[in-house]
């Protein structure tokens, strides 16, 4: 069961008048991972209608349905929870039926009474004890099964990183067990509807005028669709937070998996297994503390609402009836028999239509989840457009130390749902261990040269060689474990900045290591910034878990006539949550992106005195950058490379150029001249007018 902590107003020590400051105004309670602050004001209801839905989509989409509870029954852990659960709406779906019963029992005891005027003692305690004993067993079930709703079994990642995949993170819930429980529960509402009608047929049967009554308390019924709905805290002003390192990270890890801006970086360097890895890591540390705000406030106030007299709440509502049936034992020539029979009546057919009515409302919802079910099937049945290779790559590692060539041959390209071609007709050769700039306006084509490199698209016409050997037949994982890229259009992850950083090696220890990323962070410029900020490397660039506020806008004026206002709470809740997170400029955010590029060569070098890198493709790095900073990422980028291939490409024609052994100028898709600074620079073509241009920027 979670645990959830009992709530704690914080008490202040001064007397006197009202203080507006005061703490004790705020109630802080504990939920979950969750921190809830809460202005103290009286409580409202709310008021919830059912809705109505067509039942065909859930006929035509059972097949979907089946699927998942296949693979929801393959997580082995599940099954008995399952078992239990399954269990538990079984009994919960009967005990009406039997309570109905016993209903019927006391009214026959009170008619033979009146008639033989004699009682069956024995009898009459058996059957009051038993409809007691039901409406107590019901209410206790109910309570036993609802904290489990939302199971950290059913967060395995298996089925999550489908459902992650294919709906939005902010979702309250997973799709796969609130499918799973609405199935049981309306198998168990249909059971009890059954059993119901069973028992009632013979009570009516046995009763004068039992149909018409039936029928006038069934169309009464009809008009009782509305039903008071407590909530979980009151609608005043509060706020909630979480502190929980644990659960911040695995709500950034998932956020990393979802968010499509990431993919590309997680696909080429291949950081999939490595995000698995912590996520489960995480799921172990959290156990049942993990869950979405909403849904911990839910079981929290299932929790605050169960007690001795809350437990005996259903139990006292039979006491009328009861007591009713010993009066006509006592007396029972003065009760008469029809107001027994109209008052049971009147009772089980309310309670039979409610049933009704609740089936009604449940497969209706119950259609929107088959939708959802389907939806996240048909995500995954699509497949990656780029196919792995089955070649291992390389052959020999030890020639990685002396870089890796590139080869492109009339290579063509278009951009999904794009007419426009991004590449017409490229042909070039980069050696092994050489430098290649490629240079150009923007939208010329060397961002997407870079990307079809890593292999992110395939092209649609020509082909791509790798070290001799066409790209398409070698394992994506291995060309992308031996190249290491940085995008112009990179991003960061909502996670911390050594998080951001040691993503640059997705294997674990090393992503984790301090020292490492430390190093890493000195080479890519961004230690400086870093070390100066409170809580440095802990500290998160975009925080994957918002704080929660109550819908009253500040400075209107609330129900009681005051202004809401958030400072009380805010200055509290701050006092004892984690910093928010901190926005960084283009140029520290670009250092902290070649961070993320150079920490697989700073493992490698620390691991294996080789950083197992081959090449080295960098698009646009210096972007963002002064002059300054440029000019000292050009050098270390120089002696980083050692041997090895490097791929740069920039609109600017800076000091790297100078030492290529080869430059690509591009403009309009295509490759306008090819060759060396010097050669370029003799031809006089376009290269040579524009580096004038921007040399005379400096004149």
């Amino acid at each position: 069961m979670p645990r959830h902590s009992r709530r704690r107003p914080m008490l202040s020590t001064r007397k006197g008048t009202f203080d507006p400051e005061d703490k004790s105004r705020v109630k802080h309670s504990r939920i979950g991972v969750w921190d809830l602050y809460e202005e103290v004001t009286p409580r409202l209801g709310l008021v919830g209608w059912p809705t109505f839905q067509p039942l065909l989509d859930v006929i035509e989409n059972l097949p979907y349905i089946w699927r998942m509870l296949v693979d929801v029954t393959s997580i082995r852990e599940c099954n008995i929870l399952l078992v239990a659960y399954l269990c538990i709406e079984l009994i919960l779906s009967l005990l009406p039926a039997l309570s109905l019963w016993y209903s019927g029992q006391l009214l026959h005891i009170v008619q033979t009474a009146v008639e033989h005027r004699t009682v069956d003692k024995s009898l009459l305690f058996r059957v009051a004890t038993g409809r007691f004993l039901c409406s107590l067993a019901t209410r206790v079930l109910r309570y036993t099964k609802q904290p489990r709703l939302d199971l950290p079994t059913f967060d395995d990642p298996k089925v999550q990183r489908q459902l992650e995949s294919s709906f939005p993170q902010s979702s309250r819930s997973s799709i796969a067990w609130d499918t799973v429980t609405m199935i049981f529960h309306i198998t168990s509402t249909a059971i009890q509807l059954v059993s119901q009608l069973s028992v009632l047929i013979g009570v009516l049967n046995d009763q004068q005028d039992g149909p018409l009554l039936a029928m006038l308390s069934f169309a009464e019924a009809l008009f009782q669709r509305s039903a008071i709905r407590e909530p979980f805290f009151h609608r005043g002003v509060w706020a909630a937070t979480t502190p929980d390192l644990d659960y911040i990270r695995n709500e950034g890890l998932k956020r990393v998996v979802h968010d499509p801006e990431h993919r590309k970086e997680i696909t080429a360097g291949g950081m999939w297994p490595y995000l698995l890895q912590q996520y489960k890591l995480g799921v172990e540390r959290l156990k049942d503390r993990a869950g979405d705000f909403w849904a911990a406030a839910a079981t929290t106030r299932i929790n605050d609402r169960l007690g001795i007299l809350s437990l005996l709440q259903d139990p006292f509502k039979e006491l009328p009836q009861i007591v009713f049936t010993l009066r006509a034992i006592q007396y029972p020539a003065s009760i008469p028999i029809s107001l027994a029979s109209l008052n049971l009546i009147t009772q089980t057919t309310q309670s039979f239509t409610l049933t009704l009515w609740s089936l009604f409302s449940e497969t209706d919802s119950f259609a929107d989840k088959v939708l959802s079910v389907r939806r996240l099937y048909e995500v995954t049945e699509i497949r990656n457009r780029v196919s792995d290779g089955a070649e291992p790559f390389p052959e020999d590692t030890a020639s990685l130390n002396l870089g890796i060539s590139i080869e492109f041959r009339n290579v063509s390209f278009k951009y999904p749902g794009s007419h426009e071609w991004a590449l017409r007709n490229v042909s070039f050769k980069i050696e092994r261990g050489q430098l290649c700039v490629m240079v150009g306006a923007n939208g010329s084509g060397k961002s997407t040269v870079l990307k079809l490199i890593a292999r992110l698209y395939d092209p649609a016409e020509g082909e791509i060689l790798v070290d001799g050997r066409e790209v398409r037949q070698l394992r994506l994982a291995d060309l992308r474990r031996v190249t290491s890229v940085l995008f112009q259009d990179y991003t960061h992850f909502p996670l911390s900045i050594a998080d951001n950083i040691g993503l640059g090696a997705p294997v674990a220890p090393h992503a984790t290591n301090m020292e490492y990323i430390q190093e890493a962070a000195r080479l890519g410029g961004a230690s400086a910034f870093v070390e100066k900020l409170p809580e440095q490397y802990e500290t998160y660039l975009e925080r994957p878990v918002k704080d929660y506020y109550s819908g009253l806008p500040e400075g209107t004026t609330s129900v009681f006539g005051r202004v809401v206002d958030y400072g009380t709470v805010k200055r509290v809740m701050e006092g004892n949550a984690r910093s928010p997170g901190r926005g960084v400029s283009g140029g520290q955010a670009q250092r902290i992106a070649l961070s993320r590029t150079f920490m697989r060569s700073v493992v490698g070098d620390h691991e294996n005195g080789d950083s197992g890198i081959g090449l080295l493709l960098f698009d646009e790095p210096s972007a963002s950058l002064d002059p300054t900073a440029e000019h000292d990422l050009f050098e270390r980028l120089r002696k980083l490379r050692g041997n090895k291939t490097m791929v740069f490409s920039s609109h600017r024609f800076g000091n790297l150029t100078r030492h290529a052994d080869v430059i690509l100028f591009m403009n309009d898709s295509v490759i306008v001249e090819e060759g060396t600074h010097e050669a370029l620079i003799e031809k006089g073509g376009e290269y040579a007018k524009l580096w004038m241009m921007q040399a005379k920027a400096f004149l």
